[in-house]
């Protein structure tokens, strides 16, 4: 079913659809409980729901995104249960999850602090893209269950080898689990000097390699 997308919402993309294949293959128990993060349009709590799920929230900062994920969620007769506010609410009544699932902004660029409203709220990852990366890394264990399983998509320009080892270090075993190489995309592509200068990219490098970390509460 085509989806639905308000102005200034995240559109599914190759890091979507990365993740979802991640999820897919990830071994998902009938039953489980998923949370998905930064949810965008909903898509992918609604595939949690298809491939066997027994409940799946979804959270996001955007009004606009939480509205689209609601309206997606109804039209296609799947009980995703959307809500506003940042990702630590995911937790705040001692629920526990089976999977996390999370697609945060991870784009590097100048601004230190993340933008408050608009359409770049679903890709600003300050300075190192890492602003919203490192919060998930945090928060993952205490959203988990015994055993459970967190899934992340960003990019290696994010530095994945920095992810793991926090989530190591959140005593949880975690490594790279899928990846896919992909030409930049505009916003990148308009940044790619500002990268170079930074250090974040090979002068002339115009491609970004995607990646998903699978992290596992031991």
């Amino acid at each position: 079913m085509p989806l639905l997308r308000a102005p200034g919402v995240y559109a599914p993309q190759q890091d979507t659809w990365l993740l979802r294949e991640a999820l897919a293959d990830s071994g998902l128990a009938a039953g489980a409980r998923v949370v998905d993060l930064c949810t965008g349009t909903g898509v992918l709590a609604m595939e949690a729901l298809r491939l066997g799920a027994r409940e799946a929230r979804a959270f996001d900062a955007s009004g606009r995104a939480v509205l689209t994920a609601r309206c997606n969620a109804w039209l296609s007769g799947l009980p995703v249960r959307v809500s506003r506010g940042e990702m630590a609410l995911a937790g705040r009544d001692g629920r526990r999850f089976d999977v996390v699932l999370a697609n945060p902004p991870y784009v590097p660029g100048p601004d230190a602090l993340p933008p408050r409203r608009g359409a770049r709220r679903a890709w600003e990852g300050g300075p190192d893209g890492r602003m919203l990366v490192d919060r998930v890394c945090t928060l993952a264990p205490s959203l988990l269950r015994r055993s459970g399983t967190l899934l992340m998509v960003h990019s290696k320009v994010c530095g994945p080898a920095r992810t793991v080892r926090l989530l190591r270090r959140q005593g949880m075993r975690a490594e790279v689990v899928a990846g896919m190489v992909l030409p930049f995309g505009p916003v990148m592509r308009r940044r790619a000097a500002w990268l170079e200068g930074a250090g974040l990219i090979r002068p002339g490098q115009r491609t970004e390699e995607l990646v998903v970390v699978r992290a596992d509460l031991a």
